[in-house]
């Protein structure tokens, strides 16, 4: 890669590893899961809508909004909101090592897709990741076993939206999608606000927090990594999926002082071996989050990089962590 693209990885690795140390700052601070999520996705959305609006990226979205709506739900809506609970009750550290067994719900999801050979086994052993988790690490712990059961359900979304993406949405300039789920999703988080709004305002810290979340996490991100896809290729910025974690556990043990056991890097290295394992050999287009499509032209997150544009074509993808 070049020394741009190397720039670009380790900016986008930084930036989608940091969230859950946010995250955990801000309800640690007291500030409710549904203001989290719905604050980071309003600033988001502020920042990107008159981008897709300028690009014209929003064209053709009328005629897919029951898609546009379902990747909103399932992409932003309820993973961030249930991330954010689930840290109420659990570790930053934990949580990033649950959300990156995402590859492996995607490769189980996938209809066209079953997985044999090295792949199944990366399945047993990813899972058994995070059968170690829960059974060891958490057991006997009925508030942490929630969180990490929160977090589950929202990588199960994720995994939801990928599919959501290749079947209905895969053919258009990804920032279309991705900034009106952002504006639904700020619609649609409304009433968690309003059933648990914060009590008077957040601390300096927790507010603090909030901003990186929606205008680095949130909106920053996804524009470094459009570049690095047009930079390196799909293939090469998948790396991230595997790197991210590692940026999560390393802040949340150095900064917040939380304790990684043994069996939290057991289940981390099975997790991450068998997510590996079970994307080896995919075919296109299956079983890739949209934050990784790869998509014509310049343009950011799906992108395959310096082609003309002639009929539209269902982009090569590739599983990314993000929260």
């Amino acid at each position: 890669m070049t020394a741009r693209a190397w720039l670009l990885f380790a900016a986008v690795s930084v930036v989608w590893g940091v969230p859950y140390f946010f995250i955990k700052v801000a309800v640690e601070a007291g500030v409710p899961p549904g203001f989290v999520a719905w604050s980071r996705v309003a600033l988001g959305a502020a920042l990107l809508l008159p981008v897709a609006w300028r690009r014209g990226a929003l064209r053709g979205l009328g005629g897919r909004w029951r898609a546009v709506a379902a990747y909103a739900a399932c992409e932003v809506a309820l993973p961030f909101l249930l991330i954010a609970a689930g840290e109420q009750r659990v570790a930053s550290s934990l949580a990033a090592i649950l959300i990156a067994s995402m590859p492996l719900m995607v490769a189980l999801l996938s209809p066209d897709d079953r997985p044999t050979g090295l792949r199944l086994a990366g399945l047993v052993i990813g899972f058994g990741g995070v059968v170690a988790l829960l059974g060891v690490d958490v057991a006997g712990r009925p508030g942490e076993l929630l969180g990490a059961v929160l977090i589950l359900v929202a990588t199960l979304c994720y995994a939801t939206a990928t599919i959501i993406v290749n079947r209905g949405l895969a053919d258009l300039d990804p920032l279309g999608p991705i900034a009106a789920s952002l504006a639904l999703a700020t619609l649609g988080l409304v009433p968690a606000v309003a059933l648990a709004p914060p009590v008077g305002v957040p601390p300096a810290d927790a507010l603090g927090a909030l901003a990186v979340l929606g205008f680095v996490c949130t909106a920053l991100g996804l524009v470094l990594f459009f570049r690095l896809i047009v930079e390196a290729g799909p293939s090469r910025a998948s790396v991230i999926t595997y790197v991210n974690p590692l940026v999560a556990v390393v802040l949340g043990v150095l900064v917040l002082d939380e304790r990684v056991g043994a069996m939290s890097l057991v289940g981390l290295v099975a997790i991450l071996g068998g997510s590996w394992l079970s994307t080896r050999g995919r075919p296109r287009g299956v079983g890739r989050r949209p934050r990784a499509v790869a998509a014509d032209a310049d343009r950011g997150r799906p992108a395959a990089a310096g082609r003309k544009r002639s009929a539209p074509r269902r982009p090569r993808t590739r599983t990314d962590p993000g929260p």
